[in-house]
């Protein structure tokens, strides 16, 4: 723990990344972090019947959970080792029905600004097939650790 405290948050992110370890709701919803850089953050999921809703769809919090990670990390990557982050307000527009047999989706989430106090990102969550299924803006807190 020692050494992550000297870590800045891309340092923190790609060294999650390589040890494989996974998020505590990234393993509740089986999705991984999967690309990290500068101001960017990739996450990919398979959603199943397990997260469906009582109409036979995916439950929206599904996409909503991969956006604000993708949001949310593409923040972190930009942090010193003495800041840390919270998510202030997310919205969501759905523009496509997830279902267990829309395959892999990823949500690709990119800072838009960022300033001492304030970070603004946005993601899209998209199929295989670059088909828009959701899509996120975000405003987040940055506070010191």
């Amino acid at each position: 723990m020692a050494d992550q405290a000297l870590r800045s948050g891309l340092e923190e992110l790609r060294a999650l990344m390589e040890s494989g370890a996974g998020m505590g709701i990234g393993e509740t919803l089986r999705f991984r972090l999967v690309e990290i850089e500068d101001g960017r953050a990739v996450f990919e999921g398979e959603p199943g019947i397990d997260v469906y809703n009582p109409i036979g769809t995916v439950h929206g919090g599904y996409a909503a959970a991969l956006l604000d990670s993708a949001c949310g990390c593409a923040v972190h990557s930009r942090l010193s080792a003495a800041q840390g982050y919270s998510t202030l307000e997310l919205k969501v527009a759905y523009h496509k029905a997830l279902t267990a047999s829309t395959g892999v989706v990823r949500a690709v989430g990119s800072v838009v600004s960022m300033g001492r106090r304030a970070a603004f990102a946005e993601a899209r969550l998209t199929d295989g097939d670059g088909r828009l299924y959701a899509s996120a803006t975000s405003t987040l807190i940055i506070m010191e650790r």
